[in-house]
């Protein structure tokens, strides 16, 4: 399978060159992620995140033909002056403003005239990713391709609201920070792919608490990996379901998402390690999953109320 690459006639200099963080790339070409195209089998099944930012006033021109097996979901996070062509069809020319979501279909030629600043989150969803989550939603495997069609412009709170938590879910634990956009990005596909298949009747259904024994194992396999990068796919394998079925539950059971729990566990295993005078403060750092010692005393000070030097001090005098 051929996939035709995307043409892009922007200027180099319109698009920001900034670190958005490890867990949603920056866009150096429109509708391309940072890091480009990798092939769907080896993507995992995860969806791929970019953000395309400019800060320059004046018209920009921005052309892409589409990916042969990514859909691409567009998220307006700026108000924006912009002419938006989708297969030679003009679907808006005048002002968006931020909130705006629009899905294109893989290898659909699209392009955009940008007369003003402008900043949109990229979500690019495989296959595999759309085959889960119907699986997930109604209960059975979908016959044949899934192919979300409609191109219109569309509001919808829900997405809008998991589209700004995902634009400002910048971490410096990368770990982390993967984990809650594979969950958020996970919701606002599984939310697409609901309202394509469902635009009748919304889903009432509601996820059960995740069993104990089930709990059990993802206790067991976070504490055994909690120095390595966890996943939210690793976690919900750990308990024997897929990415979506298993937030649902686990949030059911525990009132938090996965990530907010993995980041808990990493802070009481920090505390833990901070008893022992033996280990230093890059070691406990590094011991409990975070990449760096900055980061981790911002999230223990946000957690404990005082920075892992302060702590350390008072629990061993008081002991």
């Amino acid at each position: 399978m051929t996939t035709p690459s995307p043409m892009y006639r922007e200027p180099v200099s319109d698009v920001v060159q900034r670190t958005v963080g490890r867990s949603i790339d920056v866009e150096h070409h429109w509708r391309c992620p940072g890091n480009g195209w990798p092939e769907p089998v080896h993507n995992e099944g995860n969806v791929l995140v970019s953000r395309w930012t400019r800060y320059d006033d004046g018209p920009v021109e921005v052309v892409s033909g589409g990916h042969a097996a990514y859909h691409c979901v567009g998220l307006n996070l700026k108000c924006t002056a912009v002419t938006f062509t989708h297969a030679d069809r003009t679907l808006i020319r005048g002002r968006l403003t931020a909130g705006w979501v629009q899905v294109t279909a893989p290898g659909v030629p699209v392009s955009a005239v940008f007369q003003s600043p402008s900043d949109v989150l990229h979500l690019f969803v495989s296959q595999q990713v759309l085959a889960e989550c119907f699986d997930d939603l109604f209960g059975r495997q979908h016959t044949g391709e899934i192919l979300i069609d409609d191109p219109k412009l569309a509001r919808d709170p829900a997405i809008e609201r998991l589209g700004q938590a995902l634009a400002v879910s910048q971490s410096g634990d990368v770990a982390l920070g993967k984990v809650f956009a594979d969950s958020v990005s996970l919701a606002i596909v599984s939310r697409l792919v609901a309202r394509h298949f469902t635009s009748a009747r919304p889903r009432t259904r509601e996820a059960a608490a995740l069993p104990q024994w089930r709990m059990s194992r993802v206790v067991e396999y976070i504490d055994a990996h909690l120095s390595e990068a966890i996943s939210l796919a690793n976690i919900a394998a750990s308990a024997g379901l897929t990415r979506m079925h298993f937030a649902a539950q686990f949030r059911r059971a525990t009132g938090l998402r996965p990530h907010e729990y993995l980041l808990r566990r990493r802070i009481e295993h920090a505390q833990s390690l901070l008893l022992k005078s033996r280990y230093n403060m890059i070691d406990v750092a590094l011991s409990s999953g975070f990449r760096s010692q900055g980061h981790f005393t911002t999230v223990f000070k946000h957690f404990v109320g005082e920075t892992p030097y302060c702590w350390r001090i008072k629990a061993n005098v008081s002991q």
